[in-house]
């Protein structure tokens, strides 16, 4: 008894030190690729990995309470926990009925506990900053709620893990017409959840020099890059969880542990190839206003998971 819950310990702490390497990876990759698009070389893919030694190996001496103190610890806990929730190449560390919206609660968190030690510094940037992020998730959470509440209707389930199975044989949602507009939906949410332009509007380091994070340094800074890094494996790994399988194109009882290595082997190129349609969309469009932000997801994006989520009932009332 004792054993298996040190090796559950042990293979949790192994797979969230994994999605903060792939996080760190996608990071430099990120910066990599916007240099090349706007005719730069820009720093190497691994750059990433010595920001974030850079930043935990330097002192930090500034504080403005036990409240900012522990936003740090408080984000990097909660995307770490979300992680283990989400089904990754068809396996989750925690997983059950009804964790979809458990999911959504708990990506929520680890936002809100950043907005936490912002407002703790007090300083007016990290004000405005920490005022525009929380618009900005009232204004995302909209639209990819109700996607996610038409796709558990049409599956029958509230269960994450039990609608990647049920999209197993390459059966993924975004073959689905209603999903197929889901996904666009999807994906323009999750350029908000992902902070990139047009809708890194918390960040605007020409506005309000990042925001948030405006006062957040050393040891500090590394956290809540972290807890970004992180947040990018957990948002995109949602997005390929919900559309296209999470990468499962292997049976595992069929094939064995060669099923695990392939299918991990596809979530990651999924999620990175979502992750790059982001990217790119930041390298080439300029930064919104929050009122043009709020507009495009409450009056377009809305609307149309709103027309995704009518279609879906009168099917199933069909």
């Amino acid at each position: 008894m004792v054993m298996n819950i040190i090796t559950s310990i042990l293979v949790m702490s192994g797979m969230v030190a994994l999605g903060f390497a792939i996080g760190m990876l996608f990071n430099g990759i990120a910066r990599k690729v916007v240099a090349r698009i706007h005719n730069r070389v820009g720093p190497p893919v691994y750059q990433g990995y010595i920001d974030v030694f850079k930043l935990f190996s330097k002192k930090t001496n500034i504080s403005h309470g036990w409240i900012f103190d522990l936003a740090a610890l408080f984000s990097v806990g909660g995307i770490a926990l979300t992680f283990l929730f989400l089904p990754v190449a068809g396996v989750s560390m925690l997983s059950g009925e009804g964790d979809l919206f458990l999911i959504l609660y708990l990506i929520a968190i680890p936002a809100l506990g950043f907005a936490l030690g912002a407002g703790a510094s007090g300083n007016p940037n990290a004000a405005v900053g920490m005022m525009r992020a929380l618009m900005m998730m009232l204004a995302y959470e909209l639209p990819i709620a109700m996607v996610i509440v038409a796709m558990m209707v049409y599956y029958n389930t509230t269960s994450l893990a039990g609608i990647v199975a049920m999209q197993s044989n390459l059966k993924w949602a975004i073959g689905i017409p209603p999903f197929l507009i889901g996904a666009l939906v999807a994906d323009m949410a999750l350029q908000g959840m992902l902070m990139e332009k047009p809708f890194d509007i918390p960040l605007a380091p020409h506005e309000i020099a990042t925001g948030p994070l405006v006062e957040f340094g050393g040891k500090h800074l590394g956290s809540i890059i972290l807890y970004k890094m992180m947040g990018t494996v957990v948002e995109t790994t949602l997005f390929v969880d919900l559309f296209l399988g999470g990468g499962v194109v292997l049976n595992v009882n069929q094939f064995g542990w060669f099923a695990y290595l392939v299918n991990f082997i596809v979530w990651f190129v999924l999620i990175l190839v979502v992750f790059l349609i982001a990217v790119i969309i930041n390298a080439v469009f300029p930064r919104f206003r929050i009122e043009q932000a709020l507009k495009f997801y409450w009056k377009y994006d809305a609307l149309v998971a709103l027309f995704i989520l009518f279609w879906i009932f009168s099917g199933v009332m069909v």
